[in-house]
């Protein structure tokens, strides 16, 4: 079914006064579409799934149902409902699991279970489990279960076969950035995962895209689902301003010195392709006085929530983000993000430029194209249906004119393999950064 619902408010979806409580009207205004119409869906225990964009309010949508759950069966004014919760926690069992691909995601959507259920306390037990840090804490987290526990597949994984928990009595298995979790090869792990799980469950499958793979799962997985699909979901929001620079490679670290400083741009969330790319651009613009930390996979995980939390308090002007970041990332108000490398999977698109113009906010989105590029983004604007003039800015204009029109193959016999891309890729990486 297609979203096109009239005004509602939270009220109006059957969560309790108390729930209601915990959702500040500033932030959580009124309910977007999406929650509209997944919240009395979960409530009603069915299987769900859902296919929209970043920034939806999709979350919210089965976090707050979740949790309303979880209070009706275990509600503070009965005795009963006390032991009950009691009597989970000493078996080791979790009433619902949230599946999630990044730490950063697990660590949002934990911070937003939590900020849901603080005026329950003790009675409602939110746990986020990950890797790259100790086990050792987390299994002293779990001991006597916990309510709702969101997970990376492979920590969850970790902490199955050193027995701290267990999911036979697993009520409602949410997988979050469903699409993602597939694309980033986790399907052995959620094979794996399925299979110590209850076959009577509640399923809620949500994702911003809705390849193939995940088709094939939803369709072994959910029992009579109600699909909710956000019309024109490869869309970016009207909000957005797009725009794309022609440079070529070796100027790109110049050129954004230049838009950082010229076009004022208070924060900026830059994508590149790889680790080094990061570290050194971020120390390219330090070393020009702007503010700068590189966000990937190989720094701690303690290094990683400092960069986030400094960037959220604007310390940082500047983060330069591996992909491990486009999705789940939730800066209220980041006013741009810059990809200094096109992505190269054309729907990481949609999910890089979703980080800013959100909760109505306008967002600035600008891509760096060079005559490497040209195909590539040419399959990109054709994938999401949009065409944008190549602008050239005095100074950082590319050797190679633009072509007419730039096609997505080339000329027979005449293609590069697969290896000699690798290569010219990361010697014009190389000469960018240095």
């Amino acid at each position: 079914m297609h979203l096109c619902l009239d005004p509602m408010l939270f009220k109006d979806l059957g969560l309790s006064p108390e729930l209601l409580k915990a959702l500040k009207p500033k932030t959580y205004p009124s309910p977007t579409p999406v929650q509209q119409s997944l919240i009395p869906v979960v409530l009603k225990g069915r299987d769900a799934w859902v296919t929209a964009p970043t920034g939806s309010g999709k979350t919210l949508a089965y976090a707050l149902p979740l949790v309303e759950q979880l209070a009706r069966s275990t509600s503070t004014n009965e005795p009963q409902g006390h032991s009950k919760l009691a009597y989970v926690r000493k078996t080791k069992t979790i009433q619902s699991l949230v599946l999630v691909p990044t730490r950063e995601l697990a660590v949002q959507v934990s911070q937003l279970f939590m900020s849901l259920t603080a005026q329950w306390g003790h009675l409602c037990k939110i746990t986020v489990v990950f890797g790259g840090v100790s086990i050792n804490p987390q299994m002293m987290g779990l001991r006597g279960g916990s309510d709702i526990l969101i997970a990376t597949p492979g920590r969850l994984i970790d902490l199955l076969e050193h027995n701290a928990l267990k999911l036979s009595g697993i009520q409602t298995l949410v997988l979050d950035e469903a699409d993602k979790l597939l694309e980033l090869g986790f399907q052995e792990e959620l094979q794996f995962i399925l299979k110590q799980l209850p076959s009577k469950r509640q399923n809620l499958f949500l994702s911003a895209t809705r390849p193939q793979s995940m088709v094939t799962l939803a369709q072994a997985l959910l029992q009579d689902p109600l699909e909710l699909k956000l019309e024109n979901e490869t869309s970016e929001p009207a909000e957005i301003l797009q725009r794309a620079i022609y440079t070529d490679v070796v100027k790109r670290t110049q050129l954004l010195k230049h838009l950082i400083k010229e076009e004022h741009l208070k924060q900026v969330l830059v994508f590149v392709a790889t680790q080094h790319s990061s570290d050194m651009v971020a120390a390219k613009l330090r070393v020009a006085g702007i503010a700068a930390e590189p966000f990937h996979g190989q720094l701690s995980q303690g290094k990683r929530q400092q960069v986030l939390a400094d960037f959220k308090a604007q310390r940082v002007k500047v983060v330069l983000a591996t992909d491990l970041a486009s999705r789940g990332l939730d800066i209220e108000k980041l006013p741009a993000v810059i990809n200094f490398d096109l992505p190269r999977s054309a729907v990481d698109y949609t999910h890089r430029i979703g980080r800013t113009g959100r909760a109505g906010e306008s967002g600035l989105a600008i891509s760096f194209v060079t005559p490497e590029t040209l195909s590539h983004w040419a399959l990109i604007e054709k994938r999401h249906a949009v065409k944008l003039s190549k602008e050239s800015i005095e100074g950082f204009e590319a050797c190679a004119p633009i072509p007419a029109e730039a096609g997505n193959g080339g000329i027979k016999g005449k293609r590069l393999s697969k290896k000699d891309k690798l290569r010219q890729l990361a010697s014009a990486e190389n000469k960018s950064v240095q």
